[in-house]
């Protein structure tokens, strides 16, 4: 079986993959969906994927990995030698909607070019900077084994279960939809990752939207172009996600009077004309109330400069007390991405955001307050007895990311069919970047650390 399938809930027995909503995404209004594990795919726009293929290498770290797509076609010659011809690499698959039999819709991803391959992993450490490319083949062999059903009939299957999982939280949804704040206390025994899938609004709207809009172009159109990018939550058990448009203008230079005045608008009534960043959703675990919390966009425009700076205090804190270990990493990354940002020439990076993630399920390490020869001579008894010397430090604090995303309204002077070039930094991203260290550092500071 393809590992690529190995990775989904249900076993696979078609060559399609079935793209699941990412329930981890809480900003945007582009569907961003699962296609694997450690893989997400959004809907191409030319100039996104322009910028993951001229983007700068120092750049990279602080991007998702865009993912390479390898079509390989099999071939058997005359004195029975066999192997694989690599014919393409490209960041992009074709996804299109079927319906089930009960007329759901479900997202389907194939190779670009027709329906005639299957989907691999493999590790490449020769093709930097992507770790791992996903390999599209034409083994027939393999092929036969694998379609012992239809896609549609296996959708069904899918679909059937996943409707009596969900039926019973209609109603809670409609009105989950409509929370700009809302909190939902986690089922302790269960695992907390499964409940996410149900419980984040927002994932499930720009998911149901995505359907939507392809079903209303179906008569004309059913094939759409997906681009691949790292899963940037994939590490984390419990992922808190903090999603936060940067900058003091968000309208592309190809915006629209209309568009332009409605984001200019949305800027001068928040807390990015003032600061150059606004919350633009957010996703917190709190271990110590149970709860996990949601925010989105709308509440985050509503935010004063003191209500963000509260926004992100409530972002690092579990329900017991601050996670102040992940500060000192927070800021460290921010301040190499400013200095990163601040040799780039011409970059705009307009409607662009900034993802802080790191993991709500903390893993604690144990810390001896006394010498470990000591307790060498302890007998069993004394051991036990002495417990008390054991601490538990939470880590995690190496694992905190701190990424770019969104680049549909990027520009620069290599996008040579761009009108207008601009000059020098981007003095507003970076104006929200130093906004950002400044109110991290007084909240590090005014919580002692």
């Amino acid at each position: 079986m393809s590992p690529a399938f190995r990775a989904m809930d249900v076993e696979p027995r078609a060559k399609g993959v079935l793209l699941e909503p990412f329930v981890h995404q809480v900003g945007g209004h582009s569907c961003v969906l699962r296609f694997n594990e450690t893989t997400l795919c959004k809907p191409l726009v030319p100039r996104e994927h322009q910028f993951y293929e001229t983007l700068p290498a120092e750049m990279r770290k602080f991007t998702p990995q865009y993912k390479a797509v390898l079509i390989f076609v099999k071939f058997a010659d005359e004195f029975g030698a066999s192997g694989n011809i690599e014919t393409k690499e490209l960041g992009v698959v074709s996804v299109r909607f079927e319906e089930d039999e009960d007329r759901n819709l479900c997202l389907i991803a194939y190779p670009l070019k027709g329906d005639h391959g299957i989907v691999d992993i493999v590790d490449n450490s020769d093709c930097e900077p992507k770790s791992k490319l996903l390999r599209w083949t034409t083994n027939k062999k393999h092929h036969v084994l694998e379609t012992e059903k239809t896609p549609k009939d296996w959708v069904r299957q899918h679909r059937k279960e996943e409707k009596m999982k969900s039926h019973k939280l209609e109603e809670e949804f409609e009105w989950l939809k409509k929370s700009e704040v809302l909190y939902y206390t986690v089922e302790k025994k269960g695992n907390i990752s499964s409940q996410l899938k149900h419980y984040n609004p927002w994932s499930m709207k720009c998911h149901q939207q995505q359907l939507q809009r392809m079903k209303e172009n179906a008569k004309h159109r059913n094939q759409y172009k997906f681009i691949l990018l790292e899963n940037l939550t994939s590490r984390y058990e419990v992922p808190c996600v903090l999603d936060l448009k940067m900058g003091t203008r968000q309208h592309g230079d190809d915006a629209s009077e209309e568009k332009a005045a409605n984001q200019i608008r949305k800027c001068q009534q928040s807390t990015s004309a003032v600061i150059g960043v606004r919350v633009c959703g957010m996703q917190v675990y709190q271990a110590g109330s149970g709860q996990l919390m949601f925010m989105n966009k709308y509440h985050g425009r509503k935010l004063s400069v003191q209500g963000f700076k509260e926004a992100l205090f409530q972002f690092f804190h579990n329900g017991r007390y601050l996670r102040r270990e992940l500060l000192g990493p927070v800021l460290r990354k921010l301040t190499e991405l400013k200095a990163v940002l601040e040799r780039q020439e011409s970059y705009r990076f307009y409607s662009s955001s900034l993802l802080v993630i790191y993991d709500g399920k903390e893993r604690p390490e144990v810390v001896l307050d006394s010498d470990a020869e000591d307790l060498e001579d302890l007998s069993e008894e004394s051991a036990d007895e002495s417990a008390g010397a054991y601490a538990y430090k939470p880590i995690g604090a190496s694992s905190v990311d701190v990424r770019m995303i969104d680049f549909a309204h990027t520009t620069c002077r290599l996008y040579g069919e761009d009108t207008v070039v601009h000059e020098g930094q981007d003095a507003g991203y970076i104006f929200g970047l130093q906004s950002l260290i400044d109110i991290v550092t007084e909240i590090s500071e005014e919580s002692g650390e």
